[in-house]
């Protein structure tokens, strides 16, 4: 990789012998989760990932430099340090410049997995078309990131305070493939059903890999979005739900906030009106989503 980009020596290692390696973003560990919380469900995301015998890449913003693979060290100084900036791809220029500490976002992570030869990368919910975006024009940077980064991005479909129709149909816009990973609709983040139908079902990782596979022999360059619905056990109850995200969205209405203060209003006022289920469901879908990015990017290595 070139710099700003600099890999840790063992996704390096791994990425020279062929192991199969799992990008993960830092945005959870700095602005979704406080301390110490969001460092613990960190390291327990890349110990999913270990137990599936895969290499965790960890990525984050330290000195003007991106780490792919961030050491306990460097993970520790991230979730510690104040002021940490929300790095996507409006901002990354500015925040190497500044040497500021900065944590990824699904289209920065993206972009520095790609950089560094990863395939697959492990998210909770990427961001989208944002409800009454007639008025405000707020779509996430993230859906452009994956027409043209070709990453395979696992997740709960995306979170579930945006409009998930027309994030669907933006995908299907700018050519974005959304593979259901034994799902025949697109996942509503802490809920296992939108009532959005998706064109594609795979029922096994070696179905899900294949079509990965086939994809990126047709060279278009474009990303892969697979979604990974929440388990059954552990969504929010429908009612909790609909009442909760419903009080959310009037009380950001309220409020009259715009572009990146939405987003974490939003999580952090379902966390208070759910009294933390939002929470525990949104750490139960991260860890289920790197066990399934873990074993994707194993079936994804060539076979010698």
């Amino acid at each position: 990789m070139n710099a700003p980009f600099v890999s840790s020596p063992e996704v390096t290692a791994a990425l020279a012998v062929g192991q199969p390696v799992v990008a993960l973003e830092t945005t959870v560990v700095t602005h979704g989760l406080p301390y110490p919380e969001g460092l613990e469900v960190a390291r327990s995301l890349e110990a999913e990932v270990r137990q599936q015998g895969a290499i965790p890449a960890t990525i984050g913003i330290l000195d003007g430099t991106v780490i792919v693979g961030l050491s306990e060290r460097e993970l520790e100084t991230l979730a510690t340090t104040s002021d940490v900036v929300k790095t996507n791809i409006s901002n990354f220029g500015a925040v190497l410049a500044s040497r500021r500490a900065g944590s990824t976002t699904v289209a920065a992570t993206m972009i520095a997995a790609h950089a560094a030869g990863i395939r697959v990368f492990v998210t909770g919910g990427i961001g989208g078309v944002h409800r009454g975006v007639t008025e405000t024009g707020d779509v996430s940077s993230d859906l452009y990131t994956l027409a043209r980064v070709p990453v395979a991005v696992v997740s709960a479909g995306a979170k579930a305070i945006l409009d998930l129709p027309r994030t669907i149909e933006l995908l299907e816009t700018l050519g974005v493939p959304v593979l259901g990973y034994r799902c025949d609709e697109f996942p509503a983040f802490y809920r296992r059903t939108s009532g959005v139908r998706l064109d594609a079902r795979c029922d096994s990782i070696g179905e899900l890999a294949a079509a990965i596979r086939a994809h990126a022999a047709l060279g278009w360059g474009s990303g892969v979005l697979v979604a990974n619905p929440i388990p059954t056990e552990n969504e929010l109850d429908r009612d909790l739900y609909e009442t909760s995200l419903a009080t959310a969205l009037a009380d950001a209405e309220r409020q009259r906030l715009i572009g990146r203060e939405v987003t974490p209003f939003l999580l952090d006022r379902m966390r208070a009106l759910t009294s933390g289920a939002s929470v525990r469901a949104n750490v139960a879908l991260l860890k289920n989503n790197a066990r399934v990015g873990a074993q994707l990017a194993a079936a994804l290595i060539p076979s010698p």
